[in-house]
């Protein structure tokens, strides 16, 4: 008894605590067997073990990474020395964009054929006459061991075999058990490496690992390692040798091998390295890998020639260190021979571009519907290229003509956007017809000159001269009125006729007619129409106006600047200067105000008549020759006057026949502050007058009579610290100002503001 009892227990050990059977008392129900155990702690090893050395790792390689960025190699240095550009080293960027750690694989496929060996993790499942979920790893004798099931032996068993292993070590004890494997963490080996590499020393690397893949662990080669020579040493020989440029340039693994335990992966140093320059698709430093590499080798791996490579003109620059004079430079095309060329340790091969020039072409320019190149053809003439007059109608002539009509957007009919009769007229870019050039280019001497001819001649008479005969290389150049100016007769012109006449609109004048052929057109004056009051608008006068005006604005600006130094300069005291600073910064503040205002203002570009305020009679009006763009404005007799500035109360009162500046200021009432000296008047016909101007009746200005619309202005006294004071010192310069540029009441108030 005591012999069967001892079997017993060695059978429990056996089993690893699962009761048998037989031990279980036969009321009880027979328990379903379970083998399992936790895989917290394991998991929690595998990522902590994953994880210690990547912090360390991740440092590592971006010091190897910006230590190869930073640090160019001295062929590198001398390449940027005499091409004036510093190219990159091919294939470098493979590693500088490798990832930034390197650790075991933990959750990579694994492959059919992968040998398991100790170390390597399985995930073991099964159900049915028993569950199994069980995590065993092969230790160093090649066996896990599984509860109730016993040692199975996998070393050396294929990955893809493993399954069918386990099933058939458990179907010996259980039957009607469907098991399933899958891997854990695989088991790490030792490689080293040495040679040239960015960060020699030992690594390791997953049981899966390549060659390529360790290299990516190490940085790979440093600028003097090869790229076209690493090897694997196994068992003191080389067990491969792999040519990353074929990897890395045609995407050629076949010489990739998995590594084992104890590999050393060598980098030796590169045999030498030549550059490729210019018009190559992937200009960069090459490794030769051999004295027998071509230039079109190299240029296999760079990708060959852009289209736009000359390959009737390629440079060689050679070093031969033992001549007194080390540099040499050859030039050949890169045709079958060219190509076939051996290339030495320090060449640099320079692909030129070929010249942006057509020798068979001719080119038409300026104010047409687009610029083009078209092909030259024996006897062709200005007239081929222009077929017709179609052509010389531009794409912004164009857009302004669709722009007249959006499609599907709801516009209202009266367009007020920029005045719709300021545009009438505008559609079309007027076309120079009176000249057009070629300019063509004398090939012997290069040499320019110009050929200039009747552009409406080539329409009217294309067998005349002004029909050129073209030759190739030749550009032609039309030109609108606006590009190069034609005379006033041949100008269109269209002007704006408004207010008070009997058919106001847009009319088209001819070269030479004036104002009274413009009333004459819009059918004269009505019976409510003031020409004491009518204003004349150029575009030519606006533009120059509003020069003018900025002038006078950075006049004032360097004035002010003036005399704010001269006021720090008489300081006499610490005290005044105190006070003068203070003064000096509030007048700073108002005089940049002041001059912004004046910035901001707009000229009209209005022309002043200067008639007599009684005489109503339009032949009256100068004889001034229209432009394209005048605009006139017959108003209708106001019923006010205005005043504004320094009094009681600004006000708008009505108009009184024979009324004087002094009748109403004594409507408006001035302030203490007014300076009477330097009031003005603005004229409704855009004149000025003020004290100075001397166009004021006897009684003094005063008695100066006061017509429908004119406004009144009255400054403040100087000595009085405002703003408007400030701005309005010197009256008799503004009055000019507001004489000038066609500035009106509405002007002061802007300025006011």
């Amino acid at each position: 008894m005591s012999s069967m009892a001892q079997n017993i227990q060695a059978s429990k050990n056996d089993m690893f605590g699962q009761e048998s059977v037989a031990d279980v008392p036969a009321a009880a129900a027979p328990k379903r067997v379970s083998i399992t155990n936790s895989p917290a702690a394991e998991t929690e090893k595998v990522i902590q073990s994953d994880t210690d050395g990547a912090p360390r790792q991740r440092v590592a390689n971006e010091a190897v990474r910006s230590a190869r960025a930073s640090t160019p190699s001295e062929f590198q240095k001398f390449v940027a020395d005499s091409t004036g550009t510093t190219l990159p080293i091919f294939g470098a960027e493979f590693f500088t964009n490798a990832p930034s750690t390197f650790s075991p694989v933990a959750n990579a496929p694994v492959v059919a054929d992968y040998a398991l060996g100790p170390g390597d993790e399985l995930m073991i499942r099964g159900w049915g006459s028993i569950d199994i979920d069980y995590r065993a790893t092969i230790d160093r004798n090649g066996l896990i061991s599984i509860p109730t099931v016993g040692s199975v032996a996998l070393a050396g068993v294929r990955a893809g075999d493993a399954e069918g292993v386990i099933r058939n070590a458990v179907a010996r004890l259980y039957k009607g058990v469907t098991v399933n494997v899958n891997f854990g963490r695989l088991r790490s080996i030792t490689v080293y490496v040495v040679g040239q590499a960015s960060r020699p020393g030992t690594y390791n690397v997953s049981s899966l690992s390549t060659l390529v893949t360790a290299l990516f662990a190490s940085g790979g080669p440093n600028a003097n390692g090869s790229m076209r020579h690493v090897q694997i040493k196994r068992g003191g020989k080389v067990a491969v040798e792999l040519d990353l440029y074929s990897f890395i340039g045609k995407g050629d693994k076949s010489a990739d091998m998995k590594l084992q335990d104890g590999d050393t992966i060598f980098i030796p140093t590169a045999v030498g390295h030549v550059a490729l320059v210019g018009k190559v698709n992937t200009p960069a430093i090459y490794e030769l890998k051999s004295n027998t590499d071509t230039i079109e080798s190299l240029l296999d791996y760079a990708g060959g020639t852009p289209v736009v490579a000359d390959a009737r003109r390629a440079f060689l620059e050679r070093i031969d260190a033992t001549r007194s004079q080390p540099r040499s430079v050859e030039q050949f095309a890169l045709n079958g021979e060219g190509l076939k060329r051996t290339l030495k340790d320090g060449d640099v091969l320079n692909v030129t571009s070929i010249t942006p020039d057509f020798s068979n072409a001719v080119v038409l320019r300026g104010n047409v519907d687009q610029a083009v190149r078209a092909p030259f053809k024996p006897g062709m003439r200005v007239s081929d290229l222009i077929p017709n007059r179609q052509y010389l109608l531009t794409r912004n002539s164009i857009k302004r003509q669709n722009g007249v009509v959006n499609a599907g957007d709801e516009r209202e009919t009266n367009e007020t956007a920029g005045n719709i009769a300021s545009r009438i007229g505008g559609l079309v870019d007027e076309v120079n017809w009176d000249y057009a050039v070629v300019e063509r280019i004398n090939r012997a001497d290069l040499s320019v000159s110009l050929v200039p001819f009747n552009l409406g001649n080539v329409f009217t008479n294309p067998a005349g001269p002004d029909n050129v005969q073209l030759q190739p290389g030749d550009t032609v150049t039309i030109f609108s009125q606006q590009d190069v100016a034609v005379p006033m007769d041949k100008r269109r012109i269209f002007v704006r006729v408004e207010g008070e006449v009997n058919v106001p609109g847009v009319y088209q004048m001819t070269a030479g007619e004036n104002l009274q052929s413009l009333l004459a057109k819009a059918g004269g004056p009505t019976n409510n129409a003031y020409l004491f009051g009518t204003a004349f608008y150029r575009e030519e006068v606006r533009r120059q106006q509003e020069v003018n005006l900025q002038k006078a604005a950075n006049r004032l600006e360097s004035q002010a600047a003036a005399e704010r130094t001269s006021s720090a300069a008489n300081a006499r005291s610490t005290a005044d200067a105190q006070l003068l600073e203070a003064r000096r910064q509030a007048e700073l503040v108002a005089a940049s105000q002041a001059i912004a205002r004046v910035r901001q203002l707009k000229p009209t570009g209005r022309i002043a008549f200067g008639l007599d305020p009684h005489d109503n009679r339009f032949a009256v009006l100068p004889q001034l020759k229209l432009e394209n763009g005048d605009r006139l404005v017959v108003p209708a007799q106001q019923e006010f006057i205005s005043v504004f500035g320094a009094v009681n109360a600004e006000s708008s009162p009505l108009w009184r026949a024979n009324s004087r500046v002094s009748d109403y200021l004594k409507i408006s009432g001035l302030t203490s502050e007014a300076d009477e000296e330097n009031i003005f008047i603005l004229r409704v016909d855009g004149s000025v007058i003020s004290r100075n101007s001397r166009s004021w009746y006897s009684g003094g200005f005063g008695g100066t009579e006061v017509m429908p619309g004119d406004s009144i202005v009255v400054p403040e006294k100087f000595d009085k610290e405002t703003r408007w004071s400030k701005f309005m010192a010197g009256t008799r310069e503004w009055a000019q100002i507001f004489a000038n540029f066609g500035l009106g009441a509405a002007s002061i108030k802007v300025l006011k503001q």
